[in-house]
């Protein structure tokens, strides 16, 4: 094998994506090659996207077949129907265990007045003044979530990669109180959004970053409206825009906030917003600060959508039936608590023949999804100027924090003038701009050292998502999400086993987030598993292995069943 300079192997390497177009198996794993050794030698060049003019280019669109595109849309369509499979004795049980949960804690709470007042103070009326909480609003949190405090808001130490180092606490007085132990463990992170990777405190990015540290600074000190606006910050926004395939782009120091306070600027009173009824809560929350009429549809059904949008165009405005100024219709690329993808294919469709606008978070699937990373359009092949706005974090794939809007370039110019991200939050500081910067131009293939890297922390994710998911289902355990989803809820049901999972994988060593109502129906709790490109097939392999052990103690494989007779057949083969 030739030997390469850096540069020369830098090139050929940024020049080609030959191998992400080569057969795989089931897995994603390249037919009897190691995908991450191969230098590619041909295909069409990206270095067009650099040598545009950054602010109009758009990237090339990959194409995706008809067969491939109809079998992602069964796939979402389908979705619903695999919570129908649910054993009726399975249903019935949580039900009943929720219920008896909200008895017995009537039921201490009237003893407990009792004969403990002085432990209910906070909730009674107190010289003259009425409880901020009352005792049914505070019973959820009190009686409830309360018993399983221990599973939530553990606190670690170091780097949230592929392992973290938990601090070690206990509670004497069944978790109101917490006292550490003052010993640390490291466990398998199976819990953190680090779908590439790119949380290091070492590497290319963070010599970047000390880099960018030591010309620019720590921060402005300032919003972009007065001393904020940089050169890094400049840049880094035109970076973001030919990632994304948009015009413009402007970059938020605050995930949530790119939501909660850029949708103000967008619509007002006489617009309207239809959301999916399991939008993020920064969603809602710009949603109820715009002023904007707001409708909600059944999560992913465009059916539902186009019955909204037709009963909502024909009646026109509440009370005058003028007509709405604007709609607004509102989704997210990668719902993170489903796992699922957004129906884009479609609802493109009925934005074309109802002409509405169109808002995509992809919050989640920019730089996890699709061949080159580029999110939810990527992955189906839409070219992204049919979406109007396009919004996405740096907290996941790219190790960093804060978030970006991307759409045409009088509406970015808009933003900039009366967002109050823009006019009035802090300009993203000097790292985390560095940070951002250095992680997309990985995935990019422009930085020439590490050409190669990024794609390999793409493949990777795409290799360990398909194989974790495929295993479990395998196993016999109900999951959701489509496959290729970095995020795979596994269905848990009864609240008893909703603090049993997290405290049994982390006697494992095993670090999981467990998620129950509100967050979810009440019906579905589960445990949501993060996979990451930073995970080995070693560390996959043995969070199965412990995962089916817990699976068998909690009797959670509800399709054991099913799949056994799959198993026997391919260990016969």
């Amino acid at each position: 094998q030739t030997i390469m300079g850096k540069g020369q192997r830098a090139v050929q390497a940024f020049k080609s994506t030959e191998f992400i177009e080569k057969p795989r198996d089931k897995d994603g794993l390249l037919f009897g090659e190691n995908p991450f050794k191969e230098v590619p030698s041909t295909s069409a060049s990206l270095l067009s996207e650099k040598s545009a003019t950054p602010a109009v280019t758009t990237p090339a669109v990959p194409t995706v077949s008809k067969e491939t595109l109809e079998a992602e849309l069964k796939d979402l369509s389908e979705e619903s129907k695999e919570l129908e499979a649910v054993p009726t004795f399975i249903l019935v049980t949580t039900y009943l265990s929720f219920l008896m949960l909200i008895v017995f804690a009537h039921t201490r709470d009237f003893f407990g007045k009792l004969f403990h007042p002085e432990q209910y103070l906070q909730l009674r009326e107190q010289n003259g003044y009425a409880p901020m909480v009352s005792d049914f609003e505070s019973l959820w949190t009190r009686r409830l979530y309360g018993r399983i405090r221990d599973c939530f808001n553990r606190p670690i130490t170091g780097v949230a990669g592929g392992h973290v180092n938990l601090l070690e606490r206990m509670s004497p007085d069944f978790n109101r109180t917490f006292e550490f132990t003052g010993r640390v463990r490291n466990v398998l992170n199976l819990a953190s959004y680090n779908y590439l990777g790119f949380a290091q405190s070492e590497g290319p990015c963070a010599d970047k970053v000390e880099e960018a540290m030591r010309e620019h600074g720590i921060t402005q000190a300032s919003t972009r409206a007065e001393a904020g606006r940089s050169k890094l910050l400049v840049e880094t926004e035109e970076m973001v825009a030919r990632f994304v395939g948009a015009e413009s782009a402007l970059i938020v120091s605050m995930g949530y906030a790119t939501n909660a306070l850029n949708m103000p600027a967008l619509v007002s009173k006489g617009c309207l917003i239809i959301s999916d009824e399991l939008n993020h809560s920064s969603l809602v929350s710009g949603a109820r600060l715009s002023g904007a009429t707001i409708r909600v549809f059944r999560h992913n059904n465009t059916r539902d959508l186009e019955k909204q949008l037709r009963r909502s165009i024909a009646q026109g405005q509440p009370r005058t039936h003028r007509p709405w100024k604007k709609i607004l219709v509102v989704v997210e690329g990668l719902y993170s608590m489903e796992g699922e993808f957004c129906n884009l294919p479609e609802i493109i469709e009925l934005r074309r023949k109802y002409g509405f606008y169109l808002y995509v978070d992809e919050a989640h699937s920019i730089g996890a999804l699709g061949k080159r990373g580029r999110g939810i359009c990527d992955h189906f092949g839409v070219d992204p100027r049919e979406v109007d706005v396009l919004m996405g974090t740096f907290t996941k794939s790219f190790g960093a924090a804060g978030g970006y809007v991307a759409g045409s370039k009088a509406l970015i110019d808009h933003l900039r003038l009366h967002s109050h991200s823009a006019v009035y939050a802090e300009a993203m500081s000097v790292p985390v701009l560095a940070q951002v910067s250095s992680s997309m131009r990985m995935i990019m293939g422009e930085d020439r050292e590490h050409a190669l890297e990024g794609q390999q922390r793409l493949d990777q994710l795409a290799i360990n998502s398909r194989y974790f998911a495929r295993r479990l289902v395998d196993m016999g355990f109900m999951t959701m999400g489509n496959p290729g989803s970095p995020v795979i809820p596994l269905l848990l049901f009864s609240p008893a086993k909703i603090p049993a999972f997290s405290r049994e994988c982390l006697k494992r060593n095993i670090a999981v987030v467990v998620v129950s109502y509100p967050a979810t129906p009440i019906i579905t709790g589960r445990v949501r598993f993060c996979i990451s490109a930073s995970h080995t097939r070693a560390d996959l392999d043995h969070a199965l292995e412990q995962i089916s052990e817990i699976g068998d103690l909690l009797m959670l494989k509800f399709h054991k069943d099913k799949v056994q007779p799959a198993l026997t057949h391919v260990k016969a083969d």
